[in-house]
């Protein structure tokens, strides 16, 4: 897989795998880097129920997707998979130029990996504890709305980037969430920056073109949410 037209570093150009499900958000944040970037790669879908041994063998640790190998040597966590990608393949950049411009996208993608997963406990949770995930998820977002967009197209700016990779869950998974529980917290008035973002967001050709089949997002999270208010656990991604 990768796109035509892009100048890439022949001798960077070892095999490239990433192993991923075709639902995760993490998976989906490396999807869009390669593309991007325009560099070609394997793709492997892996089964979270019964995780291949290469899975287990790339990443031992925490045994979870995605994982990206290059020239067989193996990366593991999404956002160090994308900073590694950025170091490798340093055309079309994924991040400023400028060192604080740098450091401060690096500190949302951080904060978002932080926050986020706030939006996955009201899949899993009912009652006040649901309630509660409501009331952290809400804060999450006014935090994101007034302090990291201002008046920018983009985290970054005008150039979309490792921080709006980062933002995935906001920008699609939320919305699914939000129709599963019946629920509306992103409303327009009250987040307009967000809402732009998102707008502008979608509309970019990679990730238009790459996106996860809206029902089937739709119908996994909900069996996913009725399987884990039968036995809890924790969902399986980084």
């Amino acid at each position: 897989v990768g796109e035509k037209g892009s100048h890439i570093d022949l001798s960077k150009m070892e095999e490239v795998k990433l192993f991923g499900t075709c639902l995760s958000p993490y998976s989906y944040r490396v999807i869009w880097a390669l593309k991007l970037k325009g560099i070609p790669y394997e793709y492997i879908e892996e089964d979270l129920s019964n995780k291949s041994p290469s899975l287990l063998q790339y990443n031992p640790v925490h045994k979870k997707i995605p994982v990206f190998v290059h020239g067989g040597k193996p990366i593991c966590e999404s956002l160090v998979i994308l900073e590694y990608i950025e170091e490798t393949w340093p055309e079309n950049p994924l991040l400023p130029s400028d060192p604080h411009d740098k450091a401060i996208a690096r500190f949302w993608a951080k904060f978002v990996d932080d926050k986020g997963p706030i939006i996955w406990t009201m899949v899993r949770t009912t009652g006040e504890e649901q309630e509660k995930a409501k009331k952290d998820t809400l804060e999450m977002l006014r935090t994101i709305e007034e302090h990291a967009l201002v008046e920018k197209k983009f985290f970054c700016g005008e150039r979309i980037g490792i921080t709006d990779f980062a933002f995935i869950g906001v920008a699609y998974w939320l919305e699914a969430i939000e129709d599963i529980l019946g629920l509306k917290l992103l409303e327009e008035d009250s987040f307009p920056r967000l809402h732009a973002w998102i707008k502008h967001f979608k509309q970019e050709p990679i990730i238009r073109e790459n996106l996860p089949n809206r029902e089937e997002l739709f119908a996994f999270l909900k069996r996913r949410r009725e399987k884990l208010l039968a036995s809890p656990l924790s969902l399986t991604a980084g």
